[in-house]
């Protein structure tokens, strides 16, 4: 009988799967961003919400829970100083898994799981407002991935780009309107 499985063993004895389980985590919030199947992200974003819950409080207790699976010094500390006060105001969903496609060697369903940023929550006040719901909503358009992930350089250069053309439009339309007064 299977009733009562609370967990997805993922095919590995338990010292594995623990081991693997507290690398993966300190990756994430390492990096906030971490690749690997769909499976073992479901699995490690359940135990990363729990722990970003208990981060947004910073006490002795927290801390050393924390600690029994986040070994590195610096990451616990990212956590308690950077990870948590960030969702202080958000009542959960940290993590956000993303689809990849199938892995090629063995078709295996690749995601990104990576912790939610903090342009998401100020979008969600927006689009939870309470009479313009609908219009918000048609709106909005959701940003991708590829998108936030741009260098503020990039940025930069291609409002500078949008300006100098707008500039360039601007002229010959003044350069119209003087040809048709004389």
């Amino acid at each position: 009988m299977k009733h009562k499985i609370g967990y997805n063993r993922l095919g590995r004895k338990t010292a594995h799967r623990k081991a693997m389980t507290r690398n993966m985590l300190t990756s994430l919030f390492r990096h906030e961003r971490i690749r690997t199947t769909k499976a073992k992200a479901l699995a490690v974003r359940r135990t990363a919400e729990k722990m970003i819950t208990r981060a947004k409080l910073d006490s002795v207790h927290n801390r050393r829970i924390i600690g029994k699976d986040i070994k590195d010094s610096a990451v616990l500390a990212k956590m308690f100083t950077e990870i948590g006060p960030r969702f202080k105001e958000r009542p959960g969903g940290y993590t956000r898994v993303l689809k990849l496609g199938p892995r090629s060697s063995d078709a295996a369903e690749m995601v990104v799981l990576e912790l939610v940023p903090e342009a998401d929550k100020t979008t969600e006040k927006k689009a939870s407002s309470g009479k313009g719901k609908k219009k918000a909503a048609k709106g909005t358009q959701a940003v991708k991935p590829a998108d936030a992930a741009v260098a503020p350089e990039t940025q930069a250069d291609t409002q500078t780009d949008a300006e100098a053309s707008t500039s360039a439009t601007e002229a010959v339309a003044e350069a119209t309107d003087t040809d048709e007064k004389s």
